[in-house]
């Protein structure tokens, strides 16, 4: 990030005016909210159509979504469960920053993942392999990440710049810097943000199973157990359905507008490590760390709150604590959003800036499901009980396959 950028984003910082999310333990702010103070979880075996080929897997689904009633007259049949998340979390996040009364030029929209709707896709092709010429014809619109860039401009009224963005699991937070950048620069008053539901095919639960990334052999007979970032017995991240919407406006405009203010993002940065494979790289997790804190005008010490990655990696837990400490940020309170929510992978960096933002106007700190035995214990850990704290100035992580490094400040308006 350009020193000018950086200086305006301090100066003038992008504010938060609008979130809407739906998950697994969830589907609107103020149930989410709810889940998190008590360290709800809904994980289970998964059982929607194309997800399971032979051995179910273990994650957290959606409770069927109710669609907003004035897209009625719409075909919604044709979306795919990624498309119908968005939608729901875009209504909720529209109504919370009043857009109705911004100019639909001024309002942009970034969709944070690609390759997301992967089962839609499978279950229609599976379903015509014998017969391909009579395949959907909107599969033809299904397969493009742009997909559901059209349907929310075409649902909403968002007539400024519109595009997909994929950063693997740091999508979510990476579409949050970019919308940042946008506003902050005058590009756009708003830019909503869209940290898209990955709806995970049985290819893609194989591969991520058979990479060893995805748990969790070791407690297939206690589902509720098996998400446990940061504790010695995880063996991989548990997946979980979500999709998480955030509006990002100009300062100036959103003073204008007198809308309440859910937070500000001071700074952000993004590192690469140069490298195509899942690995962590520490280097890098170092270095957009201080970045990130460098953009900000803050030190370590400033920060009173890490809402970390926390995927449940063997290797990527240990890693990312290794970074912590050596950025001077092994005494802030530490907890584990993953544990709840589940690693909802594109969406996972939108939702844990969500799961911040709840934290921080509610003053509190949720528990960490299942970490029990930390794997080391000389962090401020939030474990299995609810905290209460007053937290001004937090930290958000998200890393992504392909060494992509994303960490976003977040202030208190």
């Amino acid at each position: 990030m350009t020193d000018s950028i950086a200086a305006n984003m301090r100066n003038a910082p992008a504010l938060i005016t609008g979130m809407g999310a739906v998950t697994a333990i969830g589907q609107d702010i103020a149930a989410i909210s709810q889940a998190l103070k008590k360290g709800t979880s809904a994980f289970s075996y998964m059982a929607r159509e194309g997800r399971c080929f032979d051995d179910p897997f273990i994650g957290a689904e959606l409770a069927p979504l109710v669609m907003p009633k004035q897209f009625d007259a719409h075909n919604l049949s044709t979306f795919s469960l990624s498309a119908k998340a968005a939608v729901v979390a875009l209504q909720q996040a529209w109504t919370d920053a009043k857009l109705d009364t911004v100019e639909p030029e001024k309002i942009g929209l970034i969709v944070g993942g690609s390759n997301v709707q992967q089962r839609h896709l499978n279950n229609l092709r599976d379903k015509r392999k014998n017969a391909p010429y009579f395949i959907q014809p909107s599969y033809a619109l299904n397969f493009m990440d742009s997909d559901i860039c059209g349907i929310c401009t075409e649902l909403f009224d968002i007539r400024g710049s519109a595009f997909s963005l994929g950063g693997a699991s740091a999508s979510g937070q990476l579409a949050v810097i970019e919308a940042a950048k946008a506003v902050t620069s005058g590009a756009l008053d708003v830019c909503v943000v869209v940290g898209a539901l990955m709806d995970l095919s049985y290819w893609e639960c194989h591969a991520f199973s058979s990479l060893g990334a995805m748990g969790s052999s070791r407690f297939a007979n206690a589902p509720t157990q098996a998400c446990r970032p940061f504790d010695q017995q995880r063996d991989g991240f548990i997946y979980g359905e979500g999709c998480g919407v955030l509006v990002l406006e100009r300062h100036q405009h959103a003073l204008q507008r007198g809308v309440h203010l859910r937070g500000a993002i001071p700074g952000c940065a993004v590192v690469m490590d140069g490298n195509r494979n899942p690995d962590p790289s520490l280097a890098g997790e170092v270095a957009v760390i201080q970045q990130a804190l460098h953009c900000s005008a803050m030190t370590a010490s400033d920060i009173d709150y890490v809402n970390p990655h926390g995927s449940g990696s063997v290797l990527g837990d240990e890693t990312e604590l290794q970074a912590l400490a050596k950025t001077g940020l092994r005494g802030a309170p530490l907890n584990a959003t993953k544990s709840l929510f589940g690693h909802a992978l594109s969406a996972a960096g939108c939702l844990e800036i969500i799961a911040t933002l709840i934290q921080m106007e509610q003053g509190f700190l949720h528990p960490s499901l299942n970490l029990e035995n930390p794997i080391q214990t000389d962090f401020n850990w939030v474990a299995t009980t609810r905290h209460e704290t007053n937290i001004k100035q937090a930290l958000s992580l998200s890393y992504g396959f392909g060494g992509i490094n994303t960490a976003v400040c977040i202030t208190k308006p």
